[in-house]
């Protein structure tokens, strides 16, 4: 296999639905595209606050669409994922620095486990329907992700470190810089100028300006739509 000279940057936050479909999707192409995925956990709070955006639950219209949007494209993309029963607590009084704090201190100590609990997460929120605040199921998530009971010790304690508060504060300042306003931001390096996209909709387009070939959202799964 050629030397992978293209990498791809996933700014993201677990409280959005739309983002684990593209999140699956990179996770699938990492063995079908010449790239590395690096895995970025943000606030998606602050890059709504920093950008000026509003979150489309608070539009009617976009709320109704969503609750006939999200099921569908959990067809296409072949995810799991289940509305929520009380989506305002889940996602607004709630909120997300949780869980990305915990992400994020996963990331800096066991950096080989993210992608299976960023996962895991994604699962007991958007499949589940539980708290992803509550310490008992992110110790669960962590667990199903791969973390030994000594790991997770560390990374709860982690959490409320500065050198935590400050990587997600960089990641989501950095996705700022690169014009982010949502989650998910994917930004694309392919010899020239980063390239950003939002949204899970954007692959063909992503493929075509990589110079890599887009085979459908499953590209492992014969049955997959392109």
């Amino acid at each position: 296999m050629a030397a992978t000279t293209k990498r791809i940057e996933l700014f993201y936050d677990v409280i959005s639905p739309y983002t684990w479909y593209a999140f699956e999707v990179l996770m699938r192409y990492k063995t079908h595209w010449n790239v590395s995925v690096e895995l970025k956990p943000f606030l998606l709070g602050a890059i709504m606050k920093g950008s000026g955006n509003t979150p489309p639950a608070f539009v009617p219209n976009k709320g109704k669409y969503m609750m006939k949007d999200i099921p569908r494209l959990s067809r296409y993309f072949n995810v799991p994922l289940k509305l929520l029963s009380d989506p305002g607590k889940s996602m607004f009084e709630r909120g997300s620095l949780v869980p990305n704090r915990f992400l994020t201190a996963t990331d800096l100590l066991y950096p080989d486990h993210l992608e299976g609990v960023t996962r895991a997460i994604w699962m007991e929120l958007w499949n589940k329907d539980e708290d992803i605040t509550s310490a008992p199921i992110l110790e669960r998530a962590g667990k199903a992700g791969g973390l030994s009971d000594e790991q997770l010790k560390k990374i709860l304690g982690h959490m409320t470190e500065q050198v935590t508060k400050d990587r997600l504060k960089a990641y989501s300042n950095l996705a700022l810089e690169y014009g982010a306003f949502g989650s998910p931001t994917i930004v694309a390096h392919a010899g020239g100028k980063p390239m950003m996209f939002f949204g899970s909709d954007r692959f063909p387009v992503l493929a075509n300006e990589i110079g890599e070939k887009w085979l459908g959202p499953d590209p492992d799964n014969q049955k997959s739509l392109l």
